[in-house]
């Protein structure tokens, strides 16, 4: 049995927060060979120290991405209901530090059914949050759903 918040379930304006995840130097560098992406924003102390305006070295948005879904899948909320991940739209407002526990904030924006009567579409509102309550990551995601 599911337990994943089918098309029925979702309410528009109900937000659902995960549970959090610490985000390290290990998976910024595990995520930097898997992808092939060593920025030096991401890969390089001394770089990141002397030549961004943070001071140190970030996580990539697409790491963050990445550890969002995660963190959806985790949550319980899609589990066994999901025909398939549509599409996304992605902001990274302020950046990702090592050790910064990151949450979910999910919130339904938008629901249509689809002609086959099985299935419907919802839009989320994803706020990637980190430990001080400050939006890292401002996404939108369009998901089919069972009904």
């Amino acid at each position: 049995m599911a337990r994943g918040k089918r098309y029925n379930d979702w309410i528009i304006g109900e937000t659902l927060k995960t549970s959090g995840r610490t985000v390290t130097e290990s998976d910024v560098t595990r995520f930097a060979g898997l992808s092939g992406d060593y920025n030096q924003l991401h890969t390089d102390a001394e770089f990141a120290k002397a030549n961004t305006p943070y001071g140190e070295r970030i996580a990539h948005g697409a790491l963050t991405f990445s550890i969002a879904t995660g963190l959806m899948d985790h949550s319980g909320m899609i589990e066994g209901v999901v025909v398939g991940f549509l599409g996304a739209n992605l902001k990274w407002p302020a950046p990702v530090l090592f050790g910064d526990t990151i949450h979910l904030e999910v919130t339904a924006i938008d629901k249509k059914p689809t002609k086959n009567p099985k299935r419907g579409i919802v839009t989320l509102s994803v706020k990637v949050v980190n430990q001080n309550d400050v939006v890292v990551g401002d996404e939108e995601w369009t998901i089919m759903f069972v009904v």
